[in-house]
């Protein structure tokens, strides 16, 4: 595929970039060589690929769900300014 330096100009706008008129055609090469790539990509039978998270087979660690830390909210509260039903009462921001 092959842009023409207005393809350019209106991609430029689009994604609201300043390209300079003497860089346009230097663009215009580069994007088509991509825009080409991916209609190589395109073209690729991909019917019987199953859709994968991760390139490889592998099983995701987990750690046991288990309390690690002790409950500190009241003596993280009791230096706070204003506090109501365990929660930090903080000053309205927006009107």
């Amino acid at each position: 595929m092959s842009l023409s330096a207005d393809d350019v100009a209106k991609i430029a706008h689009l994604a609201r970039l300043a390209v300079e008129p003497r860089e346009s055609e230097a663009l215009g090469r580069e994007l088509s060589s991509i825009l080409d790539l991916v209609a190589q990509m395109d073209a690729v039978d991909t019917a019987d690929v199953p859709p994968m998270a991760h390139p490889l087979e592998m099983a995701q660690r987990l750690r046991a769900d288990v309390v690690t830390e002790e409950d500190r909210r009241e003596r993280y509260q009791a230096h706070a300014p204003a506090v109501e039903n365990g929660l930090f009462l903080v000053p309205k921001v927006l009107e």
